[in-house]
């Protein structure tokens, strides 16, 4: 593509979807920096990039444990035919047991710690009786031969201390709170969430709940991409519609924009006549171009008084495929968070007619798709980055990518689960 523009100018060769892609990740670089990080107790920290990797303090399990509620034992004790064992004091979860001598058998619990001499655990079921025996001298149980080893948690098994635990960059989802837990760890070093101003443009623009006068919409980008936002970590913060006044967006950006970390804007990024991002962003260094992907061709992208900004479609699924393609996986690259959108494997459907699937071979098409269980996909409406109905029925996005003219029924494409 040609080199960038002159502020406030539109370039007119399309530039890649992976060159934009690196150039919003090149925009954002400072949300990965040393000072954005914080200190969060474990209940507070889900959905964050943990800063750094991290070794295990300690093994778990950090001792060997029983697997089954039922009796430790010697496995060199118990020929093949089974045998008759003295049943020493019981051993529950928490304790600390004694040995375990050579001819007896010791009730364990779940979770309970091997006594040092044991090497297997025979469950209470395959015993004789198959219940726990009331302590008292001279009580026996019968138990079946068992290999060494059985049922029996090794320490160090799950993760031994020393070993990485967690990279850095991950995103700390249920389960790696848990393992910080397990590993006991009460706190933990994560990126700052983002705060984002989301403004909707546009004088056609109705907030929802308000009379729809003749030719006005609705405003669903608000709406659409602050939850999308704010399921990816985001804090975010709207503000009224704003007008295709370029002055009144400059001010309402300057005011509600004290302390944003990012400014993103919908609307107002084409060659219209009255593209007020564009000229609200006339005197900024703000890059105005085109991006070879359908939809959501139409991106600004550069500062605004110093704070990164973002400048999307107005059409909604236009806004939404922007979030998902550009400014989803920076955040994902530069703070873990949100998790990426792992690439799954799916065959077109395109239904009992069968027909094509085509697309222009410039650029980058997302469609939407419905993934199904015997992992076929069927689209959901048509190219149009106006048909909201189509991607509310809709689970994934299916990608075309650049190159590609036409797919048949039945051809394997790359779809992203939303």
């Amino acid at each position: 593509m040609t080199s960038h523009t002159q502020h406030g100018r539109v370039q007119h060769t399309a530039r890649s979807v992976a060159e934009h892609a690196a150039a919003v990740a090149d925009l954002l670089q400072q949300f990965g920096a040393a000072d954005r990080t914080e200190t969060l107790p474990l209940s507070q920290a889900l959905g964050r990039g943990l800063v750094h990797g991290f070794l295990a303090p300690l093994s778990l399990p950090p001792f060997a444990n029983s697997q089954m509620d039922g009796y430790a034992v010697r496995s060199a004790d118990i020929p093949d035919g089974g045998t008759e064992l003295r049943i020493m004091p019981p051993v529950p979860a928490g304790s600390s047991p004694q040995p375990l001598a050579p001819g007896t058998a010791a009730p364990i619990m779940t979770g309970a710690m091997i006594p040092a001499g044991a090497d297997a655990v025979v469950p209470i079921e395959k015993a004789k009786p198959d219940h726990f025996l009331p302590e008292g001298d001279g009580a026996i149980v019968t138990l079946p031969a068992t290999a060494r080893g059985t049922y029996v948690r090794v320490a160090g098994s799950d993760i031994a201390a020393g070993e990485r635990a967690l990279a850095a960059g991950t995103c700390l989802g249920p389960a790696q709170l848990g393992l910080l837990a397990a590993l006991g760890m009460p706190d933990v070093e994560v990126y700052k969430a983002v705060t984002v101003l989301l403004v909707t443009t546009g004088d056609e623009v109705v907030e929802p709940g308000r009379p729809l006068p003749p030719g006005k919409i609705y405003d669903s980008n608000g709406t659409l991409l602050e939850a999308a936002m704010k399921q990816a970590g985001l804090a975010v913060r709207r503000t009224g519609i704003s007008t295709d006044n370029p002055a009144a967006l400059q001010a309402m950006l300057r005011t509600e924009g004290q302390g944003a970390d990012l400014i993103v804007t919908t609307g107002g990024v084409s060659k219209g006549a009255y593209e007020v991002v564009r000229q609200a962003m006339a005197d900024q260094p703000v890059d105005f171009l085109h991006v070879a992907m359908q939809p959501g061709g139409p991106q600004g992208l550069g500062t605004f008084d110093g704070v990164p900004f973002l400048g999307f479609p107005g059409n909604p699924v236009s806004c939404l495929v922007s979030f998902e393609m550009f400014l989803r996986p920076a955040l994902s690259e530069l703070l873990g968070t949100p998790a990426r959108r792992l690439p799954l494997r799916a065959r077109l459907d395109l239904g009992e007619a069968g027909g094509k699937l085509t697309s222009p071979g410039y650029k980058h098409q997302v469609r939407r798709g419905n993934l199904r269980p015997d992992g076929t996909v069927k689209l959901e409406g048509g190219e149009s980055s106006h048909l909201m109905h189509a991607l509310a029925g809709s689970n994934v996005l299916v990608h075309v990518p650049a190159g590609v003219t036409e797919l048949a029924d039945g051809d394997e494409v790359e779809v992203w689960m939303l």
